[in-house]
């Protein structure tokens, strides 16, 4: 008996730790009709899917969602609509990589509108923090992000973030982005960068020649909120993107 308490005692551990960070012993591997309809209603890129890669999408969400713990900053709680719609945004973005839900980042944190990021003294809209496996949003500004298809997106913009640190990261999901693909990735950033930096680039805004990690960042709100005009100036980084993110947004809009 003694020796079978001791071969359990890691599994007991996983068990306190889960029920620490989500509330519940063991992961939720599906989402119940009411998420469901709730995603029907209100996530466009669920909404476009075809009945196969749905299904796969609502298992996706219900994974993350029972893999990080929410919690609320100046607000009372964090619903379970925020909870699948932030998760959503994750699995949009990763949707090309089916054992990918950003494990190193457990912590989702949620203010109702601007914060006061400590990291650099200054009032953010967003933050990731890998050292906190932290991703850091304002409520706010993520359903604004989600109401109009104008390149600007708070979730996707974080996720973005999250997925890069992630790749770079050493832990069960390290090193998915394809080397190649992300050298020549890296090619055409420097170069659209240098031409945000001139004038001569108005497609993407300016705060995407930052750095090589908010062009990505700001590349990706365009490629899911505007993939047939990003496709249509950018043919080389929007078809190197599709090879990097495993996906296509332009084949959903022509469903």
């Amino acid at each position: 008996m003694q020796y079978l308490l001791i071969l359990l005692i890691p599994f007991i551990a996983r068990w306190v730790v889960r029920f620490h960070q989500t509330g519940s012993l063991f992961p939720a591997f599906f989402l119940s009709a009411k998420h469901k309809a709730f995603l029907a209603k209100n996530f466009q890129f669920y909404q476009k899917l075809p009945p196969q890669s749905k299904q796969m999408f609502e298992r996706r969400v219900a994974l993350f969602i029972s893999s990080k713990k929410f919690i609320p900053r100046e607000m009372e709680q964090v619903v379970w609509e925020m909870k699948v719609l932030i998760s959503a945004s994750a699995i949009q973005l990763t949707f090309g990589f089916p054992k990918i839900r950003l494990r190193w980042f457990r912590y989702i944190l949620v203010f109702p509108n601007t914060f006061f990021s400590q990291a650099n003294q200054q009032h953010h809209k967003g933050e990731v923090n890998p050292k906190a496996k932290t991703i850091v949003l304002s409520w706010k500004y993520f359903v604004e992000g989600y109401l109009k298809s104008d390149g600007r997106n708070l979730g996707l913009h974080e996720m973005a973030h999250a997925l890069r640190l992630e790749n770079r990261i050493m832990n069960d999901e390290y090193d998915f982005l394809d080397h190649k693909i992300l050298e020549k990735w890296e090619v055409h950033a420097q170069h659209t960068m240098q031409e945000i930096k001139n004038g001569t680039e108005e497609f993407f805004r300016k705060y995407g020649s930052a750095n090589n990690e908010e062009f990505f960042a700001v590349a990706v709100e365009n490629f899911f909120e505007r993939p047939l005009e990003f496709k249509d100036r950018h043919p080389l980084t929007y078809q190197t993107l599709c090879q990097l993110l495993k996906q296509d947004p332009v084949l959903l809009e022509k469903t």
